[in-house]
């Protein structure tokens, strides 16, 4: 008989479908296992009618999901590496990072429309993308938008949104990439760290790295790293308005940072560039410069 190795995913249709191209993976790696998939509801996908930041932030998204690891379950979850708290369990490891899909962030317009109104209701419920979006669209309003994928679109057609920006890798993952208007460069709007990139999660002492190789993509490992190690080092949650990404090159890693200050109503983006091999450290370092900055 084959060995069963159940892969835990949120039950919305994204969340299935980028599990099912992490499963798609291994099974074409190792026919040797059967691969069986456990969907459940999380907290954060319930609640729908606040901010995430004033119930838990997105931590809410893993919770169950961790859960399920700890009780045996699931073998392994997988997660948008964005959803993924910065403080992780040591019994809880992240053990594997996806090829990076499309990090950048993307608008959709109402299909009436042939234009972004700048004047009219953007719809996102993040605040980095808000602080971001209001230093080019000066005269634009925001309103908070919950759901999944599909409800935020149905939403953009039915509610008083004129248009709404979504991150480019779930519609591409999703095949609606027709749907985008405009996509923003990372220069013009910093993604949230991990943006675009899987990441699967297991509990320690479950023996899973011999048919991880296959899912494994050094590149995104160390965009992780320094993303995740520059929020971190601003003490920053999943919610919080703070965004990072680094370019690779070779052996050379450009990061983009960007921190706010909404009390103060201040922020700051800023770059370093370093060696691959210090990818925490440049992640500690930007962070520093942009406090510095800050105080």
């Amino acid at each position: 008989m084959k060995k069963i190795i159940r892969v835990g995913s949120r039950d919305s249709r994204l969340a299935i479908i980028q599990a099912e191209l992490i499963m798609a993976k291994i099974k074409k790696a190792h026919p040797e296992l059967a691969l069986e998939l456990v969907t459940m509801k999380t907290t954060g996908d319930k609640i729908l009618d606040r901010r995430l930041e004033d119930i838990g932030g997105k931590g809410l998204f893993v919770k169950e999901l961790d859960r399920a690891l700890l009780d045996g379950r699931i073998d392994i979850s997988v997660h948008s590496l964005k959803d993924v708290p910065m403080e992780i369990s040591k019994e809880l490891p992240l053990v594997a990072f996806s090829k990076r899909e499309d990090p950048r962030d993307a608008v959709i317009i109402k299909t009436e429309y042939s234009e972004i109104k700048l004047d009219g209701i953007m719809g996102t419920s993040s605040r980095r993308r808000i602080i971001q979006l209001k230093q080019r669209y000066q005269k634009m309003r925001f309103q908070t938008i919950r759901g999944n994928l599909q409800t935020r679109l149905r939403k953009l057609e039915e509610e008083s949104f004129d248009q709404i920006v979504l991150a480019a890798a779930g519609l591409k993952r999703l095949r609606m990439q027709e749907k985008i208007f405009h996509i923003f460069s990372p220069e013009e709007i910093i993604p949230a760290a991990g943006q675009g990139i899987l990441a699967v999660q297991t509990r320690t002492g479950n023996k899973v790295s011999f048919f991880l190789d296959c899912i494994k993509d050094q590149k995104s490992e160390i965009a992780a790293l320094a993303e995740r190690s520059f929020v971190k080092a601003l003490q920053g949650g999943c919610s919080s308005p703070i965004a990072a990404y680094a370019q690779i090159a070779g052996t050379e890693l450009k990061l983009l940072g960007f921190y706010a200050k909404e009390k103060e109503e201040t922020y700051r983006k800023d770059s370093i560039v370093g060696s691959i091999e210090c990818a925490e450290k440049i992640g500690e370092k930007l962070a520093e410069k942009i406090r510095k900055d800050l105080n």
